[in-house]
């Protein structure tokens, strides 16, 4: 009864209450808040910085010179470069805010289509049956079968062609982590779909005339993806992971076409044996943190989905109010 009371009193909040994760903070309480909190600020720095990166970078992610002559190369941390400048020349701090916008830029790009294609697949697939869900899942169960990272490579070199221009770069690597998420959601929706086409509210709707295509799009998607939202953001850190590994080990975006903290990551192994900290630590704890607040929301997201623990969140309240009700009862009693 609590969790009906609950559910038709989130149905009463506005709508800006409802949105997903506006949604679970109103619910969160202790650790899960906290964690839920600390991800969403991190998050929202690196995108605000993805979105502003021309007016916060002091430089271009390949710029070498300014007014004053060339920049110098490995150039420690100074006024003009507050994070110092790699073996390239380029500065440090304007490649990890330009890095930004390409590593979310990817990952949008690359969870949408892989929503798209995965959800739609396994709706299809779970629902319809027969011969065709007996390929699509070979086909799913082939792919998963293989080494993220190495089909991703291979993904990546098949599209691009050994090219690294702006657009295309970013396509490459979306498609190349597309092909290794697409059968993670095929596998989720199409395991609801099967369960929920032999609901009493499927069968209500075939009684009354629903076409195939209305029930499978409107009542059946409308259940089976509940639990996305938690595979989206623990897919998103892995896709930033991914990306910076492409770019690590030279199949992702060049240089002068855009700005890859996996890139950087792999021009800076040089200098650490001479010292040179700067132009390795930015980059890579960009990718540490980005992963962190993704994490830290997904994480949080799976905790409140969980009705053991929302039922112990329950009890615990439960048991401090009642505790405070009893103080505040022998108080009372005293005077």
């Amino acid at each position: 009864m609590t969790t009906a009371l609950a559910s038709a009193k989130d149905q009463r909040a506005p709508w800006y209450k409802r949105l997903p994760v506006v949604a679970q903070l109103r619910r969160s309480v202790g650790l899960q808040r906290g964690m839920l909190i600390t991800g969403i600020v991190i998050c929202v720095v690196f995108l605000l910085g993805a979105l502003f990166a021309p007016l916060i970078a002091p430089f271009g992610f390949g710029q070498l010179s300014d007014a004053h002559g060339s920049f110098p190369r490995q150039g420690a941390p100074s006024a003009t470069h507050i994070w110092g400048t790699t073996v390239g020349g380029y500065d440090v701090f304007s490649r990890v805010v330009w890095g930004a916008r390409t590593a979310i830029s990817v990952v949008i790009l690359a969870v949408v289509i892989s929503v798209v294609l995965g959800v739609t697949l396994g709706l299809v697939s779970g629902y319809l049956g027969g011969w065709l869900d007996r390929v699509l899942v070979v086909i799913a169960d082939a792919v998963y079968a293989f080494p993220s990272l190495l089909l991703a490579i291979v993904v990546s070199i098949v599209i691009s062609g050994g090219q690294s221009s702006l657009f295309g770069g970013i396509v490459a690597a979306a498609i190349s982590i597309t092909v290794v998420f697409v059968p993670q959601y095929f596998r989720v929706v199409r395991a609801e779909a099967v369960r929920l086409k032999a609901e009493a509210f499927v069968e209500s709707s075939k009684v009354i005339g629903s076409s195939t295509a209305r029930i499978m799009f409107k009542h059946v998607l409308r259940n089976a993806t509940r639990s996305l939202p938690l595979i989206l953001t623990l897919n998103a850190s892995e896709a930033i992971l991914t990306l910076a590994s492409l770019g690590f080990l030279g199949f992702g975006i060049g240089p002068t076409a855009a700005a890859e903290w996996g890139y950087d990551l792999n021009r800076a192994l040089s200098d650490t044996a001479s010292g040179i900290w700067w132009t390795g630590v930015f980059p890579g704890s960009a990718i540490v943190l980005l992963v962190l607040g993704v994490t830290l929301v997904g994480e949080s997201l799976n905790d409140l989905a969980d009705p053991r623990l929302r039922t112990r969140r329950r009890a615990k309240r439960r048991t401090s109010v009642a505790s405070a009700t009893n103080t505040a009862t022998l108080t009372e009693a005293g005077k």
